[in-house]
């Protein structure tokens, strides 16, 4: 403002006009890219988690060689990804055939009332409410038919988007050599790019521990889900126990996804069963929300686990499943560069000395 005049200058008003402006399209643009940001962030997690591996394959096997090491992790891994799909595939597609062989027998003792499924439906009175809904269900199912061109642009969607993760993955695998040379050649200061080096690798191990630490809940919760289910003897245990534990690497809810499958699976078998494993998952659910996942991603991480739990609340509140799976990794970095800055602010003197407890200038 001018303090003769008492008006605020053109020059000011146009260049807060253009902030403002500038700052919407930055907006605008990055709603507009969130799927490639989405991308780029799980891309990085992924990286992180590989780059150990590959700089142990590196020295240990390629000799030296990055993009041998590189090109052989992925190698890898892409046979692990072909043994979990056809792990699923190949059980699915026998059963499927056996499903439409049998489907017509199965719709025949559903009508009558017999069978498992005809049973459970006479029992619970839903064979009742479908033929007294068979209008409202008929116009249900031609809506879902009419939301079909949906449903095919959201899975060309989610491939592109398992393409794109994983050639990003590796070319940051690849060029992160590089890349973090570059990075810390940008700082002039020996003591500073140390420092900076030092604050990176602990934020990856943050990361590196949330990715072991959940792989191991999930493997408890595939384990005791295939116990209980072959107990029970509902069939296909492994194959559902599989699913149980990839699903559940989603925190909170990614074990109430599997068990809605593993419900339906059991409901089909016998009703006991049905209970049963209702109550299991019920029970699980409360043992990884509270007790699992606080206790060992907090070993993992290092993160108190009350702050793993409200992690977890506030990330699933924020962003949703994308929240849920990297509000834990999230708070282990700003753990890290929070400690680090404290610790470096106690560290270095002040800038005008002070003596005594009421701390006067020296």
């Amino acid at each position: 403002m001018n303090p003769k005049t008492g008006q605020v200058p053109v020059r000011t008003i146009l260049a807060t006009i253009g902030l403002v402006l500038v700052t919407a399209l930055a907006l605008l643009l990055l709603y507009q890219i969130q799927h490639v940001l989405v991308w780029i962030v799980v891309a990085v997690f992924f990286t992180v988690a590989l780059y150990p591996v590959t700089a142990w394959v590196e020295r240990k096997v390629a000799r030296g060689h990055r993009t041998v090491a590189t090109i052989l992790v992925f190698f890898v891994l892409v046979l692990l990804l072909a043994g979990l799909l056809a792990a699923f595939a190949v059980p699915l597609a026998t059963e499927g055939a056996s499903f439409a062989t049998q489907l017509p027998q199965l719709i025949t003792d559903a009508r009558s009332g017999q069978g498992t499924v005809g049973r459970l439906l006479e029992r619970t009175h839903a064979l009742a409410w479908i033929q007294g809904h068979q209008e409202q269900i008929a116009g249900y199912a031609s809506g879902l038919t009419g939301s079909a061109s949906s449903v095919l642009t959201g899975l060309a969607t989610g491939l592109a988007g398992v393409v794109t993760v994983f050639v990003l993955a590796l070319l940051m695998v690849l060029e992160g050599p590089k890349v973090v040379s570059g990075v810390l050649n940008l700082v002039d200061d020996d003591e500073t790019r140390e420092r900076v080096r030092s604050v990176s690798a602990d934020c990856a191990k943050s990361i590196t521990g949330y990715i072991s630490g959940n792989l191991l809940i999930s493997i408890i919760c595939g384990a005791l889900t295939y116990v209980t289910l072959k107990v029970m003897g509902v069939p296909f245990a492994g194959l559902i126990a599989l699913f149980v534990g990839l699903v559940d690497l989603i925190p909170l809810v990614g074990a109430t996804v599997g068990a809605v499958v593993a419900l339906v699976a059991a409901a089909v078998h016998s009703i006991p069963a049905l209970i049963v494993v209702a109550i299991f998952f019920v029970l699980y659910q409360q043992l990884e929300n509270h007790v699992l996942q606080p206790v060992i991603l907090s070993r993992t991480v290092k993160l108190n686990p009350l702050v793993v739990l409200v992690a977890i609340l506030v990330g699933v509140e924020l962003a949703g499943i994308l929240g849920a799976l990297l509000a834990i990794p999230v708070a282990g970095i700003i753990q890290v560069i929070v400690r680090d800055v404290w610790s470096h602010r106690r560290g270095r003197p002040k800038v005008v000395p002070t003596v005594g407890e009421e701390e006067r200038p020296a």
